[in-house]
């Protein structure tokens, strides 16, 4: 017996036209028909944003299968039919990848399905991934025009619509590829800046190769976001796009152990560093080494890449009852959400600062609310709190208060001074944030970085060593997969132009 759904929410249609010359009433718009009507910009205003269907709460929140289902076609044209396809489409300023996102529409309206994947293909070496989990709604909706006017167009289903119909019809979509430069570019780091560097230059015609530490391809895709929200069987799809079109892959490769950074220099024409920042941060409160306190990064990386989360595997993961997660970002969310899975009775936030400052997506932190997470507000840790055998029982908090803006422009949180309490805990997530790993850097010299070790680059993303590059979380510090899929995108183009401009042939 299939569970019921969360319905989706449209309510209108795009209205129906009338002839110009008899003042008949037209059939309603049907992409691709052309004998009706298109709607015209008052009524695609009329039309209702189309929600995502998803499955319901009390059932999803106790397994792994992926929480939102996506559009079906007829759901797709309807918020297709939305955009107002402008003249000067201001979504596209806010996508790291310049995704063409008018002209995808666009060819959806016409009932193209086919052309609007080749457009987003074209576009986007990751459209699965980030029609997932982009945070649409401060980048490319946030800049959508018709958001002054009442919701955006749902830009980030649309992409996953037109994604998952080019996953499903494999073969159907066929890219442009330039004739073989001869010249042979290294990526470390498989991730999403890694891997969207790697589907730009293979598409210019380098012969790519990436190198990997972990024996799966997916970096933070892969070990970061849990099943429910990004299922590996479609990050392992893209990876497979990518293989189909000659990307190379080395997996278990540890640059700084395997292989110096000076080694592969001396092998490839150009190398781009894509490494992440994956060494995690804590609170540095007392009781932080007791057994049940583990970082995001640890806890997720167990759950995920390590299959436990499937039920099929032996990995060794802690199962706490009442699990409380530092942090208020979407590393943190999954956490807490995955911890429900898990079996917890109880899983919480516990967040300094109050809900209108979390910076997790709003339909992240939506739906932890809908599965029962508790939401510890204006609260931090003080203490973790332990028995004789070392294990957590308890995490001493501290109210807190809102001050004056800080540097990130967030007011500032206070300690309210007599305000202690003690949140009852066997199992402490910490999801404060990360930094960088020194493991490649510190076994290269030459190269030149920050005060907190990150990657220094220049303009056009070059490193202190000619012909290394560097991008996303390594040279920004931890940030989003778009935003490190924009600097894949842009060091790849630098590094054709790099590689052009050099003189002779390739050896």
């Amino acid at each position: 017996m299939s569970e019921p759904l969360e319905p989706a929410a449209p309510s209108a249609r795009a209205g129906a036209g009338h002839h110009e010359e008899t003042g008949a009433p037209l059939p309603p718009h049907v992409p691709g028909d052309p004998t009706t009507a298109k709607p015209t910009n008052r009524e695609r205003m009329a039309i209702d944003r189309v929600g995502m269907p998803e499955r319901p709460a009390e059932i999803r929140a106790r397994d792994f299968a992926e929480v939102n289902l996506g559009y079906t076609e007829a759901l797709a044209f309807l918020e297709a039919d939305r955009c107002l396809q402008c003249k000067n489409p201001t979504c596209m300023d806010g996508c790291p990848v310049r995704v063409d996102i008018p002209g995808f529409i666009r060819l959806l309206q016409e009932g193209d399905v086919r052309g609007a994947a080749r457009s987003m293909l074209t576009d986007n070496a990751l459209p699965c991934v980030t029609g997932r989990v982009c945070p649409q709604e401060i980048q490319c909706e946030g800049r959508c025009i018709r958001a002054k006017k009442g919701p955006a167009v749902a830009i980030g289903a649309l992409e996953r619509f037109v994604a998952d119909w080019a996953s499903a019809h494999e073969g159907a979509v066929v890219l442009d590829t330039h004739a073989p430069s001869g010249w042979k570019v290294a990526i470390v780091g498989s991730g999403p800046a890694g891997l969207t560097a790697a589907g730009e230059l293979v598409s210019l015609g380098h012969d790519v190769t990436i190198f990997e530490a972990f024996h799966a391809t997916g970096g933070v895709l892969i070990y970061g976001i849990p099943e429910f929200r990004l299922p590996k069987d479609i990050v392992q799809q893209e990876v497979d796009r990518l293989v189909a079109r000659g990307v190379k892959i080395e997996p278990n490769a540890i640059v700084g152990k395997t292989w110096t950074l000076a080694e592969l220099r001396e092998r490839f024409d150009a190398v781009f560093i894509a490494v992440g920042a994956g060494l995690p941060v804590f609170m540095n409160v007392p009781g932080e080494n007791l057994k049940g306190v583990l970082s995001a990064n640890e806890y997720l990386t167990r759950v995920n890449l390590m299959g436990a989360w499937s039920g099929k595997t032996d990995t060794p993961v802690l199962l706490g009852q009442r699990v409380a997660v530092v942090g208020g970002g979407n590393v943190a969310m999954d956490s807490v959400r995955t911890a429900l899975r898990m079996g917890a009775a109880t899983a919480s936030i516990v967040y300094r600062r109050g809900k209108e400052e979390l910076p997790a997506r709003v339909e992240e932190v939506h739906h932890a609310e809908q599965e029962g997470v508790v939401f510890e507000m204006l609260t931090a840790p003080v203490e973790v709190l332990g028995d004789e055998n070392g294990w957590v029982t308890g995490l001493r908090c501290i109210r807190m208060e809102l001050g004056e803006p800080d540097d990130s422009g967030r007011r500032r949180p206070l300690p309210i001074a007599g305000s202690e309490f003690v949140m009852e805990t066997d199992m402490v997530v910490v999801a404060i944030g990360t930094r960088s790993n020194p493991l490649l850097t510190s076994t290269a010299p030459e190269l030149k970085v920050s005060s907190r070790g990150y990657i220094e680059i220049d303009e056009t993303g070059m490193t202190s060593m000619p012909g290394v590059f560097a991008g996303g979380d390594i040279v920004r510090g931890a940030a989003t997969v778009i935003l490190a899929m924009g600097d894949g995108k842009r060091a790849a183009h630098a590094i054709d132009d790099y590689l052009l401009s050099r003189v002779g042939v390739p050896a």
